[in-house]
């Protein structure tokens, strides 16, 4: 058997090996996710900091940011006391997988495929609507991205949490009334739809956060857009000007 050091029995295993992401690739994740003084930003594998410390530097954000490995955790903190940001960033020697997510706006990420699939359902189940996710080189399987970029060689992931719209809603707008049943992946969803019970097409169904749009198309061929707000089991017209929208409507689930 090899022999093993102290130090060596008591390094932690690491799902991610350390690989730091460039400054460069840093300032554009942030860029992509709009990063400003409002957001709580959060870095799972923070590494030595770098990605909160330009967070709170660059933009005034506060964050939190954590790592399995505590030698990370100590370079991380005094990257922040070097930058003066201590006061707006904290980090933790932590297993990512047991770090709470949903007080996140932002949530930033250099992992794996297979550990950003297992983090998957948790951000979408507990992070809030329109919280926003950039991830650095991986994908998250099937759910597309919101925006891609490239960094020289490098890729950016972005994505927008959506409201979950899934199951039966009943809307009105001005007197006339919509069955609709919704299917949803992620950003996207179809589905049926029937007006004033009489069957209908349902086309265009689109997520950003909690702003939502889809077209219904009559048997006539009138095609009403809809445009929108989802809080919770509601949806509502979002005031706009423009034309052949549907303006006076609101929607509510039904069982």
């Amino acid at each position: 058997m090899p022999h093993r050091t102290v130090a060596q029995m008591q390094a932690p295993r690491l799902d991610v090996p350390y690989v730091p992401t460039p400054q460069d690739v840093v300032d554009r994740m942030l860029d992509m996710a709009q990063v400003t003084s409002a957001d709580f930003v959060m870095d799972l594998g923070c590494g030595d900091g770098r990605m909160l410390v330009t967070a709170a530097k660059k933009f005034g954000a506060r964050g939190f940011g954590v790592d399995i490995n505590p030698e990370r955790i100590k370079e991380a903190t005094e990257n922040a006391r070097t930058n003066s940001v201590s006061g707006q960033v904290s980090f933790a020697v932590r297993n990512l997988f047991e770090t709470p997510i949903d007080q996140a706006s932002v949530l930033t990420m250099y992992l794996l495929p297979d550990i950003n699939l297992q983090l998957r359902p948790r951000i979408l189940r507990e992070m809030k609507p329109g919280s926003r996710i950039v991830s650095h080189a991986f994908t998250m399987g099937d759910w597309e991205p919101d925006l891609q970029d490239q960094v020289r060689v490098r890729d950016v992931y972005f994505w927008i949490v959506p409201a979950q719209v899934a199951g039966k809603w009943i809307l009105t707008e001005g007197g006339t009334t919509y069955a609709l049943d919704l299917v949803q992946k992620y950003q996207k969803f179809e589905g049926s739809v029937s007006i004033d019970g009489v069957p209908g097409k349902l086309s265009h169904g689109r997520l950003s956060g909690e702003d939502i749009s889809f077209v219904v198309e009559a048997d006539n061929a009138r095609k009403r857009a809809f445009i929108g707000k989802v809080t919770g089991d509601a949806m509502k017209f979002d005031p706009l000007t423009m034309p052949d929208i549907a303006k006076d409507w609101g929607a509510s689930r039904s069982k």
